[in-house]
């Protein structure tokens, strides 16, 4: 860029040069040229950005009605934060993720932005700070220390009531009904990775749905700690430079705005030096992940095949899956869905980590704990969407392989254990199994019932219960 492209910010350590065009000033600025690491952005449905606009416009709503701002810079300060939440200035929060542990960069560049778009609203010149200033009025009341928190609690809420829980719920609700549907299919049992007793193909999903509804009773149950802000706390915890009430009413104005019900945590020194409501939240989407990613091995496992594997389910056939191999076709959506709950296993362990590192009065590992529970969240909900989408909703079982693998099964023999005792129906599954024999004839072989006994006491379709009453 030639001069005349920028222009010339200050902030408490002097000049600094900012290209003209853009909103941010000098803060943001220098966190663009001193952590030039990576490329990951809290760009995950754009949730921080609009958080950071929510956070400012409902910090400006209250620092009004407290009397701690003008009501003309308040109204500045709304109608550019305003802009920030609709996604008007997104191409004004250019900052990594790898940045410093309080958040502080993010911070100031939201003070900035909306500053310096306020001071456009007003007439003003870009950058002079006049008549709204990033730190005396977009963050009066605050510090990074808690408005960065209250940000990620914002962000996290909206992004697992509004895109998880409606992603994995329609999941659940296509392999509920698959359940419906398959009630008459009996298939063998598999424990050890071997043959057991029978069991019902909608027995089988009914404990996939099981595992989702559990996850997502535990994801919900972690809400309320996230639901908690920090903000009020300022910088160690001790409200220093803000009103009694304004982290009270901050939460209820962002409940209004966000129809979430959030309120100010009772004791602000936990929320900044710790956040264990975080480590909780991702601690749940690894439980939802540990769930998925035993239904979709389930899955690819009963499809394996189509001749010489299992081949009980059929799944849909989505795209060619050999260079090679004509004719060839993966459960890729069971490998995509599998790849992204081993992402999730990583994540946790970081945020896990991170979440142990509060350090007297502050934990400096925010953002790497946002970035992670985020990143959890969107490629869980994306998944889930995708495997419905494009592999549940298409399940069928494969009825002639799965009567067949049921007629060759030895384990129903234990059909048999009530009548004639354990060891004698172990000697005929092992005799059939040895020599070959289907259970029936190897039954009779040893003598120890007759045939109309064996037709009467083994019964798949009746196995797959308990004894009557």
């Amino acid at each position: 860029m030639s001069a005349e492209e920028y222009r010339t910010d200050k902030d408490s350590l002097g000049e600094v040069r900012v290209p003209a065009d853009r909103l941010w000033g000098a803060q943001t600025q220098r966190s663009i040229e001193n952590f030039p690491i990576g490329t990951d952005r809290f760009v995950w449905g754009r949730t921080v950005i609009r958080a950071l606009g929510l956070l400012k416009k409902c910090a400006g709503l209250a620092n009004g009605e407290l009397g701690q701002l003008p009501g003309d810079v308040v109204d500045l300060i709304v109608r550019a934060s305003g802009e920030v939440i609709e996604g008007r200035l997104d191409e004004e929060f250019p900052l990594v993720v790898w940045q410093t542990g309080s958040g502080t960069q993010s911070n100031m560049n939201a003070n900035e932005v909306i500053a310096n778009r306020a001071i456009q609203l007003a007439g003003g010149r870009v950058g002079s700070k006049s008549p709204v200033h990033p730190n005396d009025h977009v963050n009066c009341g605050q510090s990074s220390n808690d408005t960065f928190p209250t940000a990620m609690h914002i962000a996290v809420v909206e992004q697992i009531e509004e895109v998880l829980i409606p992603s994995v719920s329609a999941l659940r609700d296509t392999l509920d009904k698959k359940a419906g549907e398959f009630d008459d299919v009996i298939m063998v049992g598999r424990t050890h990775l071997q043959d057991a007793t029978p069991v019902r193909l909608s027995q089988v999903i009914s404990g996939w749905v099981a595992q989702i509804d559990q996850a997502l009773d535990g994801t919900r149950r972690a809400i309320p700690g996230v639901s908690k802000l920090a903000i009020g706390g300022t910088a160690v915890g001790t409200g220093l430079n803000s009103h009694p009430r304004f982290g009270e009413v901050v939460a209820e104005k962002l409940t209004q705005e966000t129809g979430k019900p959030f309120v100010a945590a009772e004791n602000k020194f936990a929320e900044l030096s710790a956040h264990d409501a975080m480590v909780d939240v991702s601690a749940s989407l690894r439980t939802l992940a540990v769930a998925l990613f035993k239904i979709a091995n389930d899955v690819r496992y009963y499809a394996c095949g189509p001749r010489a594997g299992l081949a009980e389910l059929k799944i849909p056939e989505n795209e060619p899956g050999s260079s090679i191999m004509p004719g060839k076709i993966n459960p890729t959506q069971s490998e995509a869905l599998t790849m992204v709950c081993a992402q999730v296993f990583g994540n946790d362990a970081t945020v896990a980590f991170a979440g142990s590192q509060g350090a007297f009065q502050l934990n400096t590992y925010k953002p790497v704990m946002l970035h992670n529970v985020l990143e959890s969240i969107a490629l869980l909900s994306d998944a889930a969407r995708a495997f419905n989408d494009k592999c549940a909703v298409g399940i069928e079982p494969n009825r002639k392989v799965i009567q067949q693998h049921l007629d060759d099964s030895l384990m129903v023999v234990t059909a048999l254990n009530p009548h004639i005792g354990y060891e004698k129906s172990a000697e005929i599954a092992l005799t059939a199994y040895r020599n070959d024999l289907s259970l029936k004839e190897a039954a009779l072989q040893l003598g120890h019932l007759t045939e109309e006994q064996f037709d009467a006491w083994v019964k798949p379709e009746e196995m797959t219960e308990p004894l009557p009453e």
